[in-house]
This record gives C-alpha cells, structure tokens and sequence, in this order.
C-alpha cells in the first residue's frame, strides 16, 4: 500500500480554518485525481474539493467537522489501480464511513478547490471580513464566548443544529460593526418618476443593443458614484488611527438568488456605462444562481447597496459591511400622494435610508449624500446618461 495524504486546502491568505460540509465519497470507495470529493465550508463561501491523486479513498475527518488548513482530513492508497470508468461507477454517495472517527496523521500530500465556489444560503453579506480566528489551544490564545458556552438542555419539540462558519462570521461581523462602529442612520425619500419614464422609453432599445434590461439598480449605482466623489469619506474607511482615502468605487450590489441574498462587487464601477452596470449585475446574479460567485467576486467592496424593496420592505436601517464606512438601503417603490407645485400628485415614491460609520463621517456629509442622490435621480439628466 502506498498512501497520500489529502489535505484541508488553502482557499485564502487570511483563512486559518474550514468545515467540513459533507463528502461526496465515502471510506473505501475508488476516486480518480480532479474528481470532487468533499465541499468544505469557509468563513465567506463554500468549496469543492478535488481529489489530487487517484486510488482507494480512506476518510480521517468526518462531515461537520472543522479543521486547520494544511491538515490531514483523508487518505488515498494509490497502489490501487483505477480503470477508466471505475470511479464513477462507485458510490457517489457517503457510506457510513464518511462519518467515521479521525484516524493518525499520514504522510504529506496536498488538496486543491475545484473552481467552483459556493457561495452559503445563509448568507446576506457576503462582503465581510475574511479574517479567519486561530484555533489553536495554547494558553496565549484568548477563548471565544462560543468555545466556552455551555449549551442548554433542550426540551420536546426543539432540535439543536449547528451553525455554518459562514453565518458564525456574519454573526461576528454584525456584532463588530454594532460595538466598534459608530452607526447613525439618516432618512431620506426619493420621486422615481423621471427614471420611470426613462425607463419605459428605453428599455426595449437597451435590451435589443446590450441583451439585458434596464433596471433601476443602474441608476442607483451611477447616483451613488457620483456622490461619493462629492462626499468621499463615505467610500474611505479607518485603519487603526489612519484613514483610508480611496479615487475609484467598487460598488457592492446585492444579488437575490433562491439561497438568499449576496453581495458581490462591482470593481471600479464609477467607470462603467450603464449597459456594464446591468451586463455585471446580470452575470453576477446567473453565476449567483448557479453557485459559482467566487471569493474574489465579493471581495474588495468600498461601498454597499443594500436593495430590500425587491422584498416589499417599506424602510429599515442597514448595518454597515466592516471596514466601509456606508451603506445605502434601496425600498419598496410606492405610489403616494406628495406635494408638487403646490398640488398633490400621485407619484412613485422610495424612502432611502443610509448607515454611516460617525467616527469618520459628519452628519452634514451623510445628509449631503442623500440629497445628492435624490437630486440625480429625481433629474436623471444629472447621471450622465449613456444610453
């Protein structure tokens, strides 16, 4: 026999650790080099697992678990010759095995992510930090409250499930802007009437020349750029006692998908065309829908946009992605009756609201901010149409 070792990869410089989501092979099945063997699960998505030799699989590391990368999570005996087609014809499916308890480090190896990445179902921010904690044991390593909670004893009718890293650094990350941020929220509303008939009048001539639709989303992100050159502490975040001051925007745009919302990024998107707005955002969602939003793809965000009117929400308070320093939350559009000229008119009215971090940002700039976007779009002409 002749065993090589698979290992828990690298899938990050800043990730220390990973869970073990389920095998997709089990303990004495055959599996050739490049076919999937597990999904792992980090702190921002989830990860297919090739197999890097081929041979008889022995599983050290049971689903659920989390391991260090670079740790021994299974074993390969590539003395066992596998014909073409034999792979395939074991099963695809976890045996009990799967689950069953570590076995002694091995000899060295290494694992590589296929390229496919998944992106959680849990997830809502995708743009968080992606500085992963040590699980070491050692005396100098602080404990988190989650390593010394005692769990309570549940009763009839409650069943207890495990949180997924992803949620777990969602949850550490909320909690980091709430206590290390200071959060003001200002209120604001918008008339979408002239983008509206913008709208109606180009849509079917944009989608024939660009093959996606004109969406509202376009002119929210083409507002917020321009802003944010006005008021360019709102895209600058706090380094330590330094700030970070930066000339380009990359956008975060929340994406809906059956798994919930993600947010990936649009890099320099102060610098793209309507049509590359929509282009973006329309294969961001189909790579969204179809779990191949990469690490990189929801990375590097210098601004949010958090868009919860496409669920009915009427209005809220967005929480800031660390490190940024602003967020802008989209609402439901809603006809009112709003004073106009001294008249009262029907009109397609949103209310924007527009987390900011008060440490770094004056009200009178975040104010600013608002009344700069709902002059844009409330005269579109301002954008710098492109269509």
């Amino acid at each position: 026999m002749s065993f090589e070792s698979v290992l828990a990869p690298q899938v990050g410089e800043s990730i220390k650790e990973v869970r073990i989501l389920s095998w997709k092979k089990g303990s004495g099945d055959l599996v050739r080099s490049g076919e999937v063997l597990l999904e792992i699960e980090t702190d921002k998505a989830s990860v297919e697992v090739a197999a890097p030799f081929s041979g008889k699989l022995e599983i050290t590391k049971a689903a659920e678990e989390t391991v260090l990368v670079g740790s021994v999570i299974g074993k390969i005996d590539t003395s066992v010759k596998v014909e073409a087609g034999a792979a395939s014809a074991s099963s695809s499916t976890p045996s009990a095995s799967a689950k069953a308890a570590p076995s002694p480090a091995l000899s060295n190896g290494s694992a590589s992510p296929s390229g496919t990445i998944r992106k959680d179902k849990d997830s809502f921010l995708a743009e968080v930090s992606t500085t992963a904690p040590s699980v070491s044991n050692s005396p100098s390593t602080p404990r988190s409250p989650a390593a010394t909670h005692v769990p309570e004893k549940l009763i009839p009718g409650e069943t207890r499930k495990a949180l997924s890293r992803l949620r777990l650094k969602i949850a550490e990350n909320l909690v980091r802007a709430q206590n290390e941020f200071a959060i003001l929220t200002t209120f604001n509303e918008v008339d979408l009437t002239q983008v509206g008939e913008l709208r109606a009048k180009h849509k079917d001539d944009f989608k024939k020349k660009n093959g996606v639709g004109l969406g509202y989303m376009s002119f929210f992100t083409r507002a917020c750029c321009l802003a944010l050159k006005d008021q360019p502490l709102l895209n600058a975040s706090i380094d330590g006692t330094d700030m970070i001051l930066r000339d380009f925007v990359n956008m975060g745009v929340a994406v809906g998908t059956d798994r919930g919302l993600v947010v990936p990024v649009l890099r320099n998107a102060d610098k793209l065309s309507f049509a590359q707005i929509e282009q973006s955002i329309a294969a961001f969602a189909d790579k969204a829908k179809n779990n191949k939003l990469s690490i990189d793809d929801m990375s590097s965000g210098t601004f949010t946009i958090s868009n919860g009117g496409v669920y009915g929400s009427l209005l809220s308070t967005p929480i800031l992605n660390p490190p940024q320093s602003g967020i802008l939350g989209m609402h439901n559009i809603v006809k009112r009756p709003i004073v106009v000229n001294d008249k009262i008119e029907i009109r397609p009215m949103m209310y924007l609201a527009l987390s900011y971090d008060h440490r770094i940002v004056d009200g009178k700039e975040a104010v600013s901010f608002l009344v700069n976007i709902k002059k844009r779009l409330e005269n579109p002409t301002e954008l710098n149409l492109d269509f």
